[in-house]
Order: structure tokens, then sequence, then C-alpha cells
């Protein structure tokens, strides 16, 4: 009944010069990651209302291995969430959870009778987890069991009848501010759009102005 999200947000998304343009001028559109490990599932992904942590994912991107960022840039988009797990809802969450019990469950039992479009042969037998990607990764960013969870329950909400346009949910991420902080230096709201028709509009973010 409140899933429903009535304003629209901005959102930031970090890649490639080239592509960014070519977004913009129309000319081709963002891509759903579908990667087993991205945090919310399969999507296009964004930062909600934060510009420098978008420009900082793609100057961080640059430099890894294989990646396919030339020239950091970003794109803003406007987006109403339509329909959304908010992770940040209790009702979502609790979701969330019980999606995990059902999945654990139909993989210890291999249920033939639950017939969802997610497959249950890309795991095999056992659940995913969340795992580093290298030695000096303290915060799980390999998040194949998180993802396997919310594929799960968009597709136990479908089977109902019920279908999210989007997900939404915080991060604590990074090293702490101070010693001891609740608060960490890449703490973010992160958007994952799986309905495209929930980007309303794409545009170049402008620098404020200095008077």
């Amino acid at each position: 009944m409140y899933s429903s999200k009535p304003a629209y947000v901005f959102g930031f998304h970090g890649l490639d010069e080239t592509v960014g343009r070519a977004v913009l001028n129309n000319e081709t559109e963002l891509k759903h990651s579908k990667n087993s490990y991205d945090w919310l599932g399969h999507g296009v992904y964004f930062w909600e209302n934060s510009f420098e942590r978008a420009r900082q994912y793609a100057e961080e991107s640059q430099v890894r291995k294989d990646s396919t960022i030339q020239n950091p840039f970003v794109i803003g988009a406007i987006i109403d969430l339509g329909n959304c797990l908010d992770l940040l809802d209790k009702k979502c969450l609790d979701l969330l959870r019980n999606a995990y019990i059902e999945l654990e469950l139909t993989l210890k039992e291999r249920n033939a009778y639950i017939e969802l479009e997610l497959s249950l042969e890309e795991w095999g037998q056992e659940l995913p987890t969340n795992t580093p990607f290298g030695a000096n990764d303290f915060d799980f960013k390999k998040r194949e069991l998180d993802c396997a969870v919310i594929r799960y329950a968009l597709e136990m909400a479908a089977d109902e009848g019920i279908y999210f346009d989007s997900v939404r949910a915080a991060f604590w991420e990074g090293e702490e501010l101070y010693p001891t902080a609740g608060f960490k230096t890449h703490n973010h709201i992160q958007l994952c759009i799986i309905n495209p028709d929930c980007i309303k509009g794409i545009f170049l973010p402008r620098e404020k102005q200095v008077k």
C-alpha cells in the first residue's frame, strides 16, 4: 500500500565519457547490470543525490583491470521510483528476510513446484555467499548472496502479481570517519532501476555557480 514513492529523486551514474555523451544524445541507453554480485540485483544503478560519489566511483573504476572507463564522466537522471522495494522500509526488509528463508529451503529441497523465472541451477545446491573481492576489501563487496536473495524476493512478489520498479538501499561502506564512528567514508544510498520507464530524463550535471 505504501511502496509507491510519490516524489522524484536525482540519481547519478558514473561511466565512460563517450558512453555518457551517447546516452545524453539519445544514441544509446543505459544497460542493466546483470552481474551475479550486484548489490541490489539486476538493473541500472544510480547513486541517490550524490554526484561526488558517482564521480569517485568512475575515477576508481578507471584504474581497475579490464575497466571500460577511459575518461571518468557522470550523468544525472530524474527518477520516479514507482513501486519500490525500499530496504529502508520495515515491510520490505521483512519480505527480504522471508525470501532468504524460502530460497534456502528451496535450494535444500529442490522444490520442483515453484515456477519462477530465476533459475535455481545458477547456484546448484548451495546458497551463494557475500565475499570480498580481494585482500584489501573489508566490505564484502562481492554480494552474490544479497543479489540472489533480492532477485528471489522480486520473483516471489511477481508470482503474487506484485511487480517492483526499483530497489533502494543504504550502504555503510569504507573506513570510519573517526575512531568508533558510526559513519564511514563511502556511505551512500544506492538505487537499482528495474523498469526503464522510471528514468524520466537524463541530464548533464553542472557545477554550482559561485558569485
